[in-house]
């Protein structure tokens, strides 16, 4: 079972895994109030958990830049909202490089946890390195450092090198979820946002038998 944004977002804060300011909106005038105190470039998205894959629907829309193309993108995603039964998300647009953080219990090895370049790259790529969990601050650098992606967070050319330490405490953190929650089956952080100053999630999905969702309903 896949939990909803929000569902996710309190159990990866307990864990202090930090998850962007997002609102939920159903309308143009929750959007548009949504968006006075979020600021522009926005997102809007949509949430639900029969849905694994947002942007093969058109479920994502990137870069909205003010309220005409904000009003516009409302009315686009409501209508995918509507077909699939989704709730619809807004989000301020972060700049950033794109991390992908993923977890799992598996069969033969018991619970991993995963680091790598996120968004697309993750699939054509397939640049990432894995550990048994739970893991240390210091094991957590090496997995970041085995990447060949490396090179871009430490800064290239002109890019400033993104926050390594706050990179590494997150996901340790994350390591400690997967091996303490024992319903928890499937973590997938993609993506996160990591900067010189920051690091957000922005998107994530976890996978839980019933159990666990019935258990947090009742807190």
């Amino acid at each position: 079972m896949l939990l909803t944004f929000n569902e996710a977002e309190k159990i990866l804060k307990k864990y202090k895994i930090p998850v962007i300011t997002t609102g939920m909106v159903s309308n143009e005038k929750e959007t548009i109030e949504f968006s006075k105190k979020l600021g522009f470039p926005l997102v809007l998205k949509l949430d639900s958990p029969y849905i694994l894959h947002k942007t093969d629907i058109g479920g994502v829309i990137l870069d909205i830049k003010n309220k005409e193309e904000l009003k516009s993108g409302l009315v686009k995603i409501s209508k995918i909202a509507k077909k699939y039964k989704a709730e619809i998300l807004i989000q301020k647009q972060i700049p950033g490089i794109y991390i992908i953080m993923g977890a799992k219990k598996d069969p033969v090895f018991g619970p991993l946890v995963m680091f790598g370049l996120g968004g697309i790259f993750v699939e054509i790529l397939k640049d990432v390195s894995f550990r048994l969990a739970p893991i240390t601050k210091t094991e957590a650098r090496k997995m970041i450092k085995e990447i060949r992606g490396y090179k871009i967070l430490k800064g290239y050319r002109s890019q400033k090198p993104v926050d390594i330490n706050n990179l590494s405490k997150i996901l340790v953190n994350l390591s400690k979820m997967i091996a303490k929650e024992k319903n928890i089956q499937e973590i997938d952080l993609n993506p996160l946002i990591v900067n010189e100053k920051k690091v957000l999630v922005v998107d994530a999905k976890i996978i839980i038998n019933s159990k666990f969702k019935k258990q947090n309903a009742k807190q």
